[in-house]
Protein backbone atom coordinates (compact mmCIF):
# COMPACT_ATOMS: atom_id res chain seq x y z
CA UNK A 1 0.00 0.00 0.00
CA UNK A 2 1.23 3.42 -1.27
CA UNK A 3 0.61 6.10 2.09
CA UNK A 4 2.05 9.12 -0.20
CA UNK A 5 -0.03 8.97 -3.41
CA UNK A 6 -0.91 13.08 -3.58
CA UNK A 7 -3.62 14.33 -6.63
CA UNK A 8 -1.66 15.89 -9.04
CA UNK A 9 -1.02 15.91 -12.89
CA UNK A 10 0.51 18.03 -15.34
CA UNK A 11 -0.22 21.36 -14.71
CA UNK A 12 0.30 24.52 -16.64
CA UNK A 13 1.29 27.99 -14.42
CA UNK A 14 2.41 31.50 -14.63
CA UNK A 15 5.22 32.74 -17.18
CA UNK A 16 6.51 35.11 -14.04
CA UNK A 17 7.77 31.44 -12.14
CA UNK A 18 10.28 30.62 -14.41
CA UNK A 19 12.62 31.77 -12.10
CA UNK A 20 11.44 28.92 -9.97
CA UNK A 21 13.76 26.12 -11.45
CA UNK A 22 17.24 27.78 -10.68
CA UNK A 23 16.11 28.41 -7.11
CA UNK A 24 16.45 25.30 -5.09
CA UNK A 25 13.33 25.70 -2.71
CA UNK A 26 9.43 27.29 -2.34
CA UNK A 27 8.24 28.53 0.51
CA UNK A 28 4.54 29.41 1.92
CA UNK A 29 4.93 32.43 3.99
CA UNK A 30 2.13 33.36 6.58
CA UNK A 31 2.67 37.33 7.39
CA UNK A 32 1.28 38.95 9.93
CA UNK A 33 1.53 42.13 10.90
CA UNK A 34 1.02 44.05 14.32
CA UNK A 35 1.11 48.05 13.84
CA UNK A 36 2.51 49.39 17.19
CA UNK A 37 -0.21 51.24 19.50
CA UNK A 38 0.14 55.01 18.52
CA UNK A 39 2.14 54.85 15.38
CA UNK A 40 1.39 57.89 13.34
CA UNK A 41 -0.49 56.85 10.03
CA UNK A 42 2.06 59.11 7.99
CA UNK A 43 4.90 56.44 9.24
CA UNK A 44 2.61 53.40 8.35
CA UNK A 45 1.84 54.25 4.71
CA UNK A 46 5.67 55.34 4.30
CA UNK A 47 6.43 51.68 5.42
CA UNK A 48 3.71 50.61 3.16
CA UNK A 49 4.58 52.36 -0.02
CA UNK A 50 8.80 50.89 1.16
CA UNK A 51 7.16 47.18 1.08
CA UNK A 52 5.00 47.71 -2.20
CA UNK A 53 8.67 48.93 -3.61
CA UNK A 54 10.81 46.12 -2.45
CA UNK A 55 8.03 43.41 -2.86
CA UNK A 56 8.68 44.58 -7.07
CA UNK A 57 12.64 44.05 -6.53
CA UNK A 58 11.65 40.66 -4.87
CA UNK A 59 9.60 39.58 -7.56
CA UNK A 60 11.84 40.90 -10.27
CA UNK A 61 14.76 38.92 -8.67
CA UNK A 62 12.49 35.75 -8.46
CA UNK A 63 12.40 35.75 -5.10
CA UNK A 64 8.68 36.50 -4.81
CA UNK A 65 6.67 34.66 -6.78
CA UNK A 66 2.83 35.52 -5.91
CA UNK A 67 0.62 37.34 -2.90
CA UNK A 68 -2.76 36.73 -1.85
CA UNK A 69 -5.22 37.93 1.22
CA UNK A 70 -7.00 35.08 2.68
CA UNK A 71 -10.11 35.81 5.04
CA UNK A 72 -9.49 38.36 7.64
CA UNK A 73 -10.95 39.00 10.91
CA UNK A 74 -11.68 43.04 11.75
CA UNK A 75 -8.54 44.48 12.27
CA UNK A 76 -6.35 41.73 11.23
CA UNK A 77 -3.20 42.37 8.91
CA UNK A 78 -2.39 39.25 7.49
CA UNK A 79 -0.71 38.07 3.86
CA UNK A 80 0.41 34.74 2.24
CA UNK A 81 3.61 34.69 -0.29
CA UNK A 82 4.80 32.36 -1.83
CA UNK A 83 8.36 32.96 -2.25
CA UNK A 84 11.39 31.20 -3.85
CA UNK A 85 14.95 30.72 -2.19
CA UNK A 86 17.88 28.58 -2.68
CA UNK A 87 17.29 27.53 1.05
CA UNK A 88 15.76 28.43 4.52
CA UNK A 89 18.98 30.87 5.62
CA UNK A 90 18.48 32.85 1.92
CA UNK A 91 14.76 32.33 2.66
CA UNK A 92 15.44 34.58 6.30
CA UNK A 93 17.58 37.15 4.39
CA UNK A 94 14.80 37.73 1.78
CA UNK A 95 11.86 38.18 4.46
CA UNK A 96 14.29 40.22 6.99
CA UNK A 97 15.08 42.66 3.80
CA UNK A 98 10.96 43.71 3.51
CA UNK A 99 10.32 46.85 5.68
CA UNK A 100 7.17 45.70 7.50
CA UNK A 101 9.42 42.61 8.87
CA UNK A 102 9.88 45.47 12.18
CA UNK A 103 6.43 44.53 12.79
CA UNK A 104 5.33 41.44 11.16
CA UNK A 105 5.91 37.81 12.29
CA UNK A 106 6.62 35.53 9.84
CA UNK A 107 5.37 31.31 9.77
CA UNK A 108 7.19 29.54 6.83
CA UNK A 109 6.25 26.19 5.76
CA UNK A 110 8.99 24.59 3.03
CA UNK A 111 7.01 23.16 0.04
CA UNK A 112 8.46 20.05 -1.61
CA UNK A 113 8.53 19.68 -5.58
CA UNK A 114 5.87 17.52 -6.68
CA UNK A 115 6.96 15.49 -9.72
CA UNK A 116 4.06 16.40 -11.37
CA UNK A 117 4.55 19.97 -11.07
CA UNK A 118 3.85 22.44 -14.56
CA UNK A 119 6.48 23.24 -16.38
CA UNK A 120 6.90 26.81 -16.00
CA UNK A 121 6.70 27.98 -20.19
CA UNK A 122 3.26 26.47 -20.23
CA UNK A 123 0.43 29.29 -20.23
CA UNK A 124 -2.25 28.38 -17.52
CA UNK A 125 -5.55 28.76 -19.20
CA UNK A 126 -8.10 30.66 -17.03
CA UNK A 127 -10.94 29.49 -15.34
CA UNK A 128 -13.57 32.09 -16.29
CA UNK A 129 -12.73 35.92 -16.30
CA UNK A 130 -13.73 36.11 -12.98
CA UNK A 131 -12.09 33.30 -11.70
CA UNK A 132 -11.48 33.22 -7.92
CA UNK A 133 -8.07 31.16 -6.74
CA UNK A 134 -8.03 28.87 -3.83
CA UNK A 135 -5.06 27.10 -1.81
CA UNK A 136 -6.52 24.08 -0.99
CA UNK A 137 -4.23 21.37 1.68
CA UNK A 138 -4.94 17.51 0.88
CA UNK A 139 -4.56 14.88 3.66
CA UNK A 140 -4.54 11.47 2.75
CA UNK A 141 -5.20 8.35 4.03
CA UNK A 142 -5.82 5.05 2.18
CA UNK A 143 -7.59 2.82 4.56
CA UNK A 144 -5.83 0.15 5.35
CA UNK A 145 -6.21 -3.25 3.72
CA UNK A 146 -7.12 -1.71 0.50
CA UNK A 147 -6.05 -3.90 -2.32
CA UNK A 148 -3.25 -2.88 -3.88
CA UNK A 149 -4.24 -2.82 -7.68
CA UNK A 150 -7.79 -0.63 -6.47
CA UNK A 151 -4.94 2.06 -5.44
CA UNK A 152 -3.02 2.37 -8.06
CA UNK A 153 -6.35 2.26 -10.29
CA UNK A 154 -7.59 5.54 -7.92
CA UNK A 155 -3.92 6.96 -8.36
CA UNK A 156 -4.34 6.82 -12.61
CA UNK A 157 -7.70 8.21 -12.10
CA UNK A 158 -6.96 11.41 -10.36
CA UNK A 159 -3.60 11.66 -11.86
CA UNK A 160 -5.81 11.78 -15.44
CA UNK A 161 -8.86 14.11 -13.36
CA UNK A 162 -5.86 16.33 -12.73
CA UNK A 163 -4.54 17.11 -15.98
CA UNK A 164 -8.26 17.37 -16.96
CA UNK A 165 -8.47 20.12 -14.70
CA UNK A 166 -5.24 21.88 -15.59
CA UNK A 167 -6.15 22.09 -19.13
CA UNK A 168 -9.30 23.92 -18.21
CA UNK A 169 -7.46 26.55 -16.10
CA UNK A 170 -8.62 25.37 -12.15
CA UNK A 171 -5.56 23.56 -11.08
CA UNK A 172 -2.77 25.76 -11.26
CA UNK A 173 0.18 24.19 -8.75
CA UNK A 174 1.20 21.06 -6.68
CA UNK A 175 3.24 20.72 -4.20
CA UNK A 176 4.14 18.44 -1.38
CA UNK A 177 4.10 19.32 2.43
CA UNK A 178 5.87 18.38 5.51
CA UNK A 179 4.10 14.91 6.35
CA UNK A 180 3.13 11.28 5.08
CA UNK A 181 0.19 11.93 2.38
CA UNK A 182 -0.07 15.89 2.70
CA UNK A 183 -0.16 18.19 -0.88
CA UNK A 184 -1.00 21.87 -0.99
CA UNK A 185 -3.01 22.84 -4.24
CA UNK A 186 -3.46 26.54 -5.66
CA UNK A 187 -6.91 26.64 -7.73
CA UNK A 188 -8.85 28.44 -9.53
CA UNK A 189 -12.80 28.47 -9.79
CA UNK A 190 -15.81 30.54 -10.60
CA UNK A 191 -16.60 30.69 -6.93
CA UNK A 192 -16.80 28.80 -3.77
CA UNK A 193 -19.26 26.45 -4.95
CA UNK A 194 -17.58 25.53 -7.57
CA UNK A 195 -14.44 24.69 -6.02
CA UNK A 196 -16.08 22.43 -3.56
CA UNK A 197 -17.41 20.77 -6.37
CA UNK A 198 -14.80 20.26 -8.36
CA UNK A 199 -12.96 18.94 -5.45
CA UNK A 200 -15.42 16.59 -4.42
CA UNK A 201 -15.29 15.08 -7.63
CA UNK A 202 -11.88 13.64 -7.73
CA UNK A 203 -11.17 10.47 -7.89
CA UNK A 204 -9.22 10.03 -4.17
CA UNK A 205 -11.38 12.42 -2.44
CA UNK A 206 -13.32 9.41 -0.49
CA UNK A 207 -9.75 9.10 1.27
CA UNK A 208 -9.07 12.73 1.37
CA UNK A 209 -9.50 15.58 3.93
CA UNK A 210 -9.42 18.51 2.19
CA UNK A 211 -9.36 22.58 3.69
CA UNK A 212 -9.91 25.20 1.21
CA UNK A 213 -8.72 28.77 1.64
CA UNK A 214 -10.28 31.53 -0.75
CA UNK A 215 -7.44 34.14 -1.55
CA UNK A 216 -8.13 37.77 -2.28
CA UNK A 217 -5.93 39.39 -4.71
CA UNK A 218 -2.86 41.68 -3.39
CA UNK A 219 -1.79 44.69 -4.88
CA UNK A 220 1.62 44.14 -4.74
CA UNK A 221 0.57 40.26 -6.14
CA UNK A 222 3.67 39.12 -8.85
CA UNK A 223 0.66 37.72 -10.83
CA UNK A 224 -0.70 41.54 -11.26
CA UNK A 225 2.45 43.38 -11.82
CA UNK A 226 3.83 40.73 -14.64
CA UNK A 227 0.38 39.10 -15.75
CA UNK A 228 0.41 35.53 -16.96
CA UNK A 229 0.02 34.54 -20.11
CA UNK A 230 -3.73 32.96 -20.98
CA UNK A 231 -5.33 30.52 -23.28
CA UNK A 232 -9.29 30.72 -24.10
CA UNK A 233 -10.85 28.26 -22.19
CA UNK A 234 -14.37 27.05 -21.26
CA UNK A 235 -15.55 25.72 -17.77
CA UNK A 236 -17.29 22.23 -17.01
Amino acid sequence: MRADIVPGGTFPDYELTDHRRCLTMEYLVTMTTHVPAGTPEQAVDDIRAREAAHSRELAAAGHLLRLWRPPLQPGEWRTLGLFAAADGDRLEEVLASMPLRVWRTDEVTPLSPHPNDPDPATPTPRAGEKAAEFLVTFTLAVPPGTDAEMVADTEAREAQRAHDLAGQGHLLRLWKLPGAGRSLGLWQARDADQMQAILAALPLASWMTVDATPLSPHPSDPAIIYPPATAPTGTP
